[in-house]
């Protein structure tokens, strides 16, 4: 992983439409067969290079729904987010 959507996701698709890589599916395409949206972590390059934050995150009208997580198979991440951080699954935006 590199970002993570919880069950606080209301399905609305905003995320996915913002993604610049496709790292991000439906639930329909979620392979854990959760009933929210899904993060390959293997895509998702934590928008470095793309945006200042992950888009995803900025797009999302669900406080909290899009979190950090463990880096895993990611091919890009942002060096200034902590271990703790990521263990923790801390709000990517804070209000």
């Amino acid at each position: 992983m590199a970002v993570y959507i919880n069950d606080t996701c209301i399905n609305c698709g905003a995320c996915i439409d913002e993604c610049p890589t496709e790292a991000i599916v439906d639930e329909d395409d979620n392979p854990t067969d959760e009933e929210y949206h899904y993060v390959y972590g293997d895509k998702c390059v934590e928008c470095v290079g793309h945006h200042d934050v992950p888009a995803c995150a900025t797009a999302c009208p669900t406080e909290g729904c899009i979190v950090w997580d463990a880096i895993g198979d990611s091919p890009e991440h942002r060096e200034d987010i902590t271990a703790e951080m990521r263990a923790e699954k801390a709000n990517i935006i804070e209000e």
